[in-house]
């Protein structure tokens, strides 16, 4: 997610936003601080304009 986010030149703020997420769960979510819901992750995704799948495999690796 954070490469992703940092390839568009987001900051976190502005992925929180696009995703309707707050910026805190956001910076959470790239410290790994969190468990993210799948939902959540769909939500991530969207924002980022790419597959629920690619979400999944750049975070397991």
């Amino acid at each position: 997610m954070l490469l992703l986010r940092q390839e568009r030149g987001w900051s976190q703020e502005e992925l929180a936003a696009q995703a309707k997420l707050h910026r805190n769960y956001v910076g959470s979510i790239e410290r790994s601080e969190r468990n993210v819901g799948i939902d959540n992750m769909e939500k991530v995704a969207q924002a980022l304009g790419v597959p629920l799948s690619d979400m999944l495999r750049e975070d397991s690796g």
